[in-house]
This record gives structure tokens, sequence and C-alpha cells, in this order.
């Protein structure tokens, strides 16, 4: 039982709408729906049953009292002035033909509510048999009454046994509903407006893109989470500049040693030592470029728009002039995305040279989704195993466990490949490649 109620609450989970307006609209309008409901139902039960019942006893007694006095007036011409004050009086069309009779098994037309409060009238009324036609005429209603030398034909109007207060009910009834739910929905949309805002700003924000100030209205939560963004972009802002100008001076304070190091190694002469002392400043210089470049970051670079089909091509020629064996597939169009150019080219270019530094052969695909874009670059190589594919992004981390920079790097490239990738709003992942090897996918939001 529990399972089926579970199951039930998911299915009306699924059906509800995905957004805030529209489940907010929802919460509004459901409660006037169920009142217009339950109004609408006393309405028709009571008031309109109750006069509807009324006028058809009105009409049903006025037949009565003419059916109980055509006895006294027994030829045709008496009846005439009573026929008369009926048409006049009482909007009443009267015929009888002496010597009809009704079918034997006649058939009452209960189509509707006043037809079933018409006849009940009748039966207590006039306490004959009778017929009754509310099909034939479109602003009629006849009514065949069965005499003992005759039938009495009678032709009312129809706005006499329908109450007009039906289509006014009706009309407020939604009317009102209307004018709320444009109230609501109007009002609503107002609500989620900074909502949707406070969202695209923090993408933005998210994505590395200029956000101006979040202007904090509407209700009072979401001011107070708008004035926390605001205050946690700032926090990040200023720990990235004082990052980045504590990094500037570690950066002259390192290289400057380094390059006088370099010059007096040049002024020794050359050597067998002296070779492996060059050897291993160019190392140092190589890691604390690599360190810096990930302490860094994205840098002040701001998105825009760039051809990632031209940008990939030149980013895998350069490789190709390095010696690099790649094959490249792109479409024939270019596809335009927001990126910033040199921190998405520094991303490729470790993702390429991750790869082309394990395997012979590399190829690099760019392929256009429905909703993103995906760089593809497989290699030949020995591939990662699945349990450290996610290891191999960690800082530092290398599946060499040597300190040779020449067969292990620095363990830095896919860490800061995958940083600038979801920068971006995208992310980098690490398959296994349809022929072996492995298989990085960079995927970015269009």
């Amino acid at each position: 039982m529990r399972n089926v109620f579970q199951d039930w609450l998911i299915g009306l989970e699924r059906m509800l709408p995905r957004s805030l307006l529209g489940r907010s609209i929802l919460i509004i309008v459901t409660p006037i729906v169920l009142l217009q409901v339950v109004s609408a139902w006393v309405f028709y039960d009571s008031h309109w049953e109750t006069v509807t019942r009324r006028l058809a006893q009105s009409v049903a007694g006025e037949i009565g009292a003419i059916v109980r006095m055509m006895p006294r007036y027994p030829t045709p011409e008496d009846l005439s002035p009573i026929f008369e004050i009926a048409d006049e009086d009482m909007d009443l069309v009267l015929v009888f033909k002496p010597g009809e009779i009704l079918p034997n098994d006649p058939t009452i037309m209960r189509q509707n509510l006043v037809d079933r409060q018409l006849a009940r009238a009748l039966e207590s009324r006039v306490d004959r048999p009778f017929i009754i036609d509310s099909r034939s005429l479109e602003k009629f209603i006849e009514i065949h009454v069965q005499l003992a030398d005759g039938v009495l034909h009678v032709v009312v109007q129809r706005r006499r046994l329908f109450s007009s207060t039906t289509y006014v009910f009706l009309l407020w009834m939604v009317g009102t509903s209307l004018a709320l739910l444009t109230v609501a929905t109007s009002f609503m949309r107002n609500q989620v407006k900074p909502i949707k805002s406070l969202a695209q700003a923090a993408d933005d924000f998210g994505k590395g893109r200029e956000v101006a100030d979040f202007r904090t209205t509407g209700a009072t939560e979401v001011v107070l989470a708008g004035q926390a963004f605001n205050l946690m972009r700032n926090r990040i802002r200023r720990q990235i500049v004082q990052r980045t100008e504590m990094l500037a001076g570690v950066s002259h304070d390192l290289r400057t040693p380094l390059t006088r190091m370099k010059l007096q190694l040049a002024m020794m002469g050359d050597g067998a030592d002296i070779a492996d002392l060059k050897k291993d400043v160019a190392d140092m210089e190589r890691m604390i470029g690599a360190y810096l470049a990930f302490a860094r970051g994205e840098g002040v670079e701001q998105a825009a728009p760039t051809d990632i089909t031209e940008l990939v091509a030149d980013v895998t020629g350069d490789a190709r002039r390095h010696g690099a064996d790649i094959e490249v597939t792109l479409p024939e169009r270019g596809i335009v995305v927001p990126l910033r150019r040199d921190a998405f080219r520094r991303a490729l270019g470790n993702v390429i040279g991750n790869a082309q530094r394990y395997a012979k052969s590399v190829a690099v695909t760019l392929a256009l989704k429905p909703r993103h874009v995906e760089v593809m670059v497989d290699d030949d190589g020995p591939g990662i195993p699945p349990g450290a594919r996610e290891d191999v992004f960690k800082p530092f981390f290398r599946l060499e466990q040597s300190r040779n920079q020449e067969t292990g790097g620095t363990g830095l490239g896919l860490t800061i490949a995958r940083d600038i990738v979801r920068g971006h709003g995208g992310d980098l992942e690490l398959r296994e490649a349809p022929g072996g090897g492995l298989r990085a996918v960079l995927r970015l939001p269009l």
C-alpha cells in the first residue's frame, strides 16, 4: 500500500509544472477552481432548482386552472375568451383539438432540469396524461394534455420556465475567476522575476562573465538572497585580486634568482655537471610557470563570442607544428560560443599535450549537440584505469610516480584544463576511447 502511495506521489510530482511561476499559479488557481465548483454546485442544488421549480409550478398551476374551467364551457366559441385571456395575460397559446388522443405510451421529455421540474409540477397540478416537447421549437415548449374529449395543446415561452440568474451567476463566476487569475499571474510574475535575475547573475558569475551589481528587489527573502550574493561575489573578487597580486610578487621573487643562476651557469662554460645544472634550472622554471598558471586560474580575461571551430583548428595546428600526429574533424560551419579565448586555448592545449605525451596518434573531433558543444580528444595510448580517472584531476597527482618531468609532467595539466572548462559552465570527463586508449570530452554550453 505504501509503495502504491509513493508511486502516486511520484506521478503527481511529474505532472506538476517545473517552474516556480507555474507552481505558484497552480497553488492560487486550485482553491479558486474548487471554490467555484462548490459554489456552482450549491447554486445548482438550491437556488436554481428552487427558482425553476417555482416557475414550473406557476405554469402548471395556470394550465391546471384552465383545464378545470374548460368543462364549464362546452363549445369552442365559449372557450375563445378564456384562451384569449391566457394568451394576453399568461403568455400561454392554447389550442383544443376535440377527439384527439395522445399515444398510449407517451414519452415525457426530461432532458434537463426544466423538463423534470415541469413534469413534476404537471403531475401534481393537472393530474392528467401529458407530453412535454422541448425540442421542436427553439424559444417555446409544447405541452400536450389529454382531456376526456380531446387534447389541449399549450405553447409556453421558454423564458417563463428559465431563470436568467443562471447566466448572471456564471458570468460573474467566470469573470471574477479570470480577473483574479490575471492579477495573481501578474503579481507572481513580478515576484519570480528577481529570482530568475539572481539565478542568471549567479550562472554568469560562475562562468566568469562580467556581472553588474545585482539589484535586490522583490520579497524580503529574495532581497536577502541578492544581498548575500553581492557580498559573496565581492569577497571572491577581493580574494582573486589579492591572490593575483601575491603571485605576481612571488613570481618576481622566484624568477629573479633563477635568472641570476642561468647567467652564472652560462658564464661557467660547458661540462657534464654544468649541463645537469642548466637542465635543473629549466625544470624549475617550467614548474614555477605551471604552478603560477594553476594558482592564477583564468585571470581577468572576459568571455566573448568566439568561433570555437577556428580556435580548435588553431590549437591543433600548433600541435602539428611541434611534431604531433593529429587527425582533426571539424563541422562545415563555424560554431560561435562565449569563451575566454586564451583560457580555453590553454585548456585544450593541456589535454592535447597530455594525449600526445602518452600516445602515438591523437584524434580531435568537434561536434555540435542540441544544448552544448563537445570537443573529443582520442588517443591510442595505454589509457587510464576507471578508478583513477577522477584522481588525475587532483593537483599534483601523477600516475607515473617518479618526479621525472620528462615522463610524468607536473600533475597540473588536466587540473587546470578542468578548472577552465568548468569556469565556462561546462565539464571535462575522461572515458575509454572506442579503439582503446583514452578519450577526453570537453563539454561547453551554448
